[in-house]
């Protein structure tokens, strides 16, 4: 039997085409885009949902239950638009992707170009957090990673700028219109500032932990961003990832963790060799307060 099925797997293999590689290809692009699109934008439980629609569906029919069917196959036509609907962010996310001039072969190369770009944002974030943490100044900085955060973008006011610490420092000004929201940063750029983060829902977290603290943890436990937090009470430098959180950070700690959370992993001699923008920086403010 399995000599069989081989010998028909041969001869189905010759029938192939250069048509039929390039229909599969197209076919295997645009389900992998789909599963990309679904990630980013935090729809898995939706998309489960219409799986297990579609699997009812056939079920119903294989076993002949004709008033579930018939019922299924009218909500289908209606289902199709409201998924239109509901991903409709999204899909108008994806055409300005393909309209845009950043939707080119050149997008393949530019992964060194954004490692050095966020190289100079880590340091400047430390930079700028060791300076608020010694004021007691409230932070609240989103790194973006895989999942997109277009939404929380919306709800604060979009930026496209360089990352620098007397920016980051103005943002977060007490008497800043856009102190109490959350920066978002998204490949080395502050995307948006002032924005909205979803609370966290542990009830076991510690009862001394504010609004700042459980928003940044929010954040992380909806998506994969890594979520830099300054006590505006005691000044305190902490991390959220994946709904944990990493208190009592000093600048070289957090320096570290960023650079090993956001950027790829150097081996042990290239790491040794680095002189990181954030120390030259801290190393150049020490000597001036000496002097």
């Amino acid at each position: 039997m399995i000599s069989t099925l081989l010998g028909d797997l041969g001869r189905y293999l010759l029938t192939i085409q250069i048509p039929d590689i390039i229909d599969i290809a197209i076919m295997a692009f645009a389900c992998y885009k789909l599963l990309t699109l679904v990630k980013s934008t935090r729809a898995i439980s939706l998309f489960k949902g219409v799986l297990i629609f579609l699997v009812v569906l056939w079920l119903s029919t294989l076993a002949q239950l004709h008033g579930i069917s018939y019922i299924l196959n009218r909500m289908v036509s209606v289902g199709v638009l409201a998924l239109i609907i509901l991903f409709q962010p999204e899909i108008r996310h994806v055409l300005e992707q393909m309209g845009s001039q950043k939707f080119t072969l050149a997008t393949l190369f530019a992964h060194g170009v954004v490692a050095s770009n966020m190289e100079q944002t880590i340091a400047q974030t430390v930079l700028a957090c060791t300076e608020m943490s010694k004021t007691r100044t409230g932070v609240l900085i989103v790194f973006e990673r895989d999942i997109l955060l277009d939404d929380m973008v919306r709800s604060g006011t979009v930026l496209d700028a360089d990352v620098s610490s007397e920016l980051l420092k103005n943002i977060f000004f007490v008497k800043a219109p856009m102190h109490d929201g959350a920066v978002i940063i998204r490949q080395g750029r502050i995307l948006g500032a002032g924005c909205m983060l979803p609370l966290s829902k542990n009830v076991n977290l510690s009862r001394d932990l504010g609004m700042r603290h459980r928003a940044g943890i929010g954040m992380s436990e909806n998506s994969d961003a890594v979520v830099v937090i300054v006590s505006e009470e005691t000044g305190t430098i902490s991390v959220a990832i994946g709904g944990m959180l990493k208190r009592h950070l000093t600048s070289e700690t957090l320096e570290n963790l960023l650079r090993n959370e956001l950027l790829p992993q150097d081996t042990e001699e290239e790491s040794k060799r680095k002189f990181t923008l954030a120390s030259f920086l801290r190393t150049r403010r020490e000597d001036d307060d000496h002097e």
